[in-house]
């Protein structure tokens, strides 16, 4: 019994950190702003201090950190949904130009080359046909159970026509890609198939 009560309350315990961590980089929202959080959420943040924006502190996460990754950080970190970025907006945003160039140059199956060069899309980040559904994420039991899950969808999906994913040790971000998680389940998963 009492070990049930020790879980609810190390839940609760996470959730107002998120909130503080939160709270502390956009700063105390307003009223109209929390008009759709929780009354939990809404009275935690009300009853502490007031808090500035510190959103510079974002420029601080990497050395790499460019004026347009902070801004299109800033535009999808805001309480209020309603003055979020959209999707669409977000997907067009400056940030993302370079990696939708390199994706529409080697990787897409709406683009094509011709023999005098490659021919384009019209639309680089056409909407999608229909909502995204988080349904599947209700049989998730575990992380590494969504790991799998993710491991065997790419690699079922490197069969057939699509081109595979190439990965660029010149980049930037290959050194960081090869200490993370991602990069060793997928070295697991691979040992676990043998």
């Amino acid at each position: 019994m009492c070990i049930g009560t020790q879980v609810i309350r190390i839940g609760m315990e996470m959730r107002t950190r998120a909130l503080d961590l939160i709270t502390d980089l956009l700063g105390t929202p307003s009223l109209s702003a929390m008009a759709s959080a929780c009354e939990g959420a809404r009275a935690h943040i009300l009853r502490g201090p007031h808090k500035p924006p510190s959103l510079s502190v974002l420029y601080m996460l990497s050395e790499g950190a460019t004026h347009e990754a902070v801004h299109l950080l800033c535009r999808m970190l805001v309480f209020d949904p309603a003055k979020r970025i959209s999707g669409s907006d977000a997907l067009s945003h400056p940030y993302l130009d370079e990696g939708r160039l390199r994706y529409h140059t080697c990787m897409c199956q709406c683009c094509y080359s011709v023999p005098s060069g490659r021919v384009y899309t019209r639309d680089f980040e056409p909407p999608a046909e229909r909502p995204f559904s988080h349904s599947y994420e209700q049989s998730l039991l575990s992380v590494w159970q969504g790991k799998e899950l993710i491991h065997r969808f790419i690699t079922e999906h490197q069969q057939g026509k699509r081109v595979p994913l190439c990965i660029n040790p010149q980049s930037a971000a290959f050194k960081t890609f090869i200490r993370s998680t991602a990069w060793h389940s997928s070295k697991v998963s691979r040992k676990e198939e043998r």
